[in-house]
């Protein structure tokens, strides 16, 4: 379990979706990042989903229902950047 990782995600949802007085410490690692929780919507989804591909080097099928569930918080989505990068 990567302390850095998730540290990095929550860095980069509030630089790419330019969240204003939102800090690293602000959003907890289990916390729902959609609806409840932080309220990110499908615009922020898209924006998220094309920086993580840019920076993480990786392919999100806009499709798969899994999104959902790689996207449901940071520890999910620390978890499914870390199986990505090791395959």
């Amino acid at each position: 379990m990567s302390k850095d990782l998730g540290r990095e995600l929550k860095e980069l949802i509030i630089e790419s979706l330019d969240l204003e007085d939102v800090t690293p410490e602000d959003i907890d690692d289990d916390e729902p990042l959609f609806v409840d929780g932080l309220g990110l919507d499908s615009i922020d989804a898209l924006e998220l989903g094309m920086q993580i591909q840019k920076k993480y080097n990786l392919k999100l099928d806009a499709n798969n229902e899994a999104n959902k569930q790689h996207f449901a918080s940071v520890n999910a989505l620390r978890r499914f950047i870390e199986s990505q990068q090791a395959t």
